[in-house]
């Protein structure tokens, strides 16, 4: 456990030392959300849309994306390790192999509650009603939680090109979970191919149970399948990433 704190404070230590690292996981996310409301917010005159207020409805996609981008940080990040020797290092030190993962992993967890609170204060500012403090704590823990199965991901891909010049890949895979879900419209107004996809994208229940901050409020149902399919999502990713990093370190394994 101490090894694993001492990681994720290094990862802190590093938005502390160069805070300018988080700008693009608050610029990218706020100008989605004022940007396609500007475009797109009269989609709510369509019968069956959940809420009035379309801002509102894509402030989690916004949340999501600060999450993703915290998640893909950390993998750049340990790729530029591995780049710099400086992770093999760890390898030879008592660290365990579970430690070694869950600094890494948790650390994106903590990275994205900066940009996250910066995201959900201009929605406020711009006249989003937060549907109480519950349901703004638990979205926050869902969005952080994605950051890590995020980081899981990235942590796969950075293990296995061991160069930052996969993180177009690392960001872009992660970002088509969020988007194809009900990122726009809710499930029922959407069509064809798009709909079928975000049918069984599992990251589409993330996003309802993040959507409770600002649109549903605490729903018991939303929230249940949002902990399962990070369950999913964290089992699967996260097992993929310790057999990766078990490889990296024994190449026999």
């Amino acid at each position: 456990m101490r090894g694993t704190w001492l990681l994720m404070r290094r990862a802190i230590n590093e938005v502390i030392r160069v805070p300018g690292a988080a700008i693009p996981g608050i610029l990218a996310p706020t100008l989605f959300l004022l940007g396609l409301t500007a475009v797109f917010g009269k989609l709510t005159l369509l019968p069956g849309f959940s809420t009035s207020d379309f801002m509102a409805f894509i402030l989690p996609i916004s949340v999501m994306q600060s999450a993703t981008f915290s998640g893909a940080a950390t993998g750049v990040n340990l790729a530029r390790d591995i780049e710099q020797g400086w992770f093999d290092r760890l390898y030879v030190s008592p660290l365990s192999r579970q430690a070694l993962l869950a600094g890494h992993v948790f650390s994106a967890s903590l990275r994205a509650l900066m940009p996250i609170t910066a995201v959900v204060t201009i929605a406020v500012i711009f006249g989003v009603s937060i549907q109480g403090p519950d349901s703004l704590l638990l979205a926050v823990l869902l969005a952080a939680a994605f950051a890590a199965t995020v980081a899981c991901y990235a942590t796969i891909l950075a293990l296995h090109f061991r160069t930052q010049q996969a993180a177009p890949l690392m960001q872009a895979g992660a970002f088509m979970l969020v988007l194809f879900t009900t990122s726009y419209a809710p499930l029922d107004l959407l069509t064809g191919w798009f709909q079928e996809v975000a049918r069984y994208n599992p990251v589409r229940f993330i996003v309802e149970g993040v959507r409770q901050m600002s649109v549903y409020g605490v729903d018991w149902t939303h929230t249940w399948r949002a902990l399962a399919a990070l369950a999913f999502l964290a089992v699967f990713f996260g097992t993929l990433a310790m057999r990766g990093l078990v490889r990296a370190s024994d190449p026999k394994a």
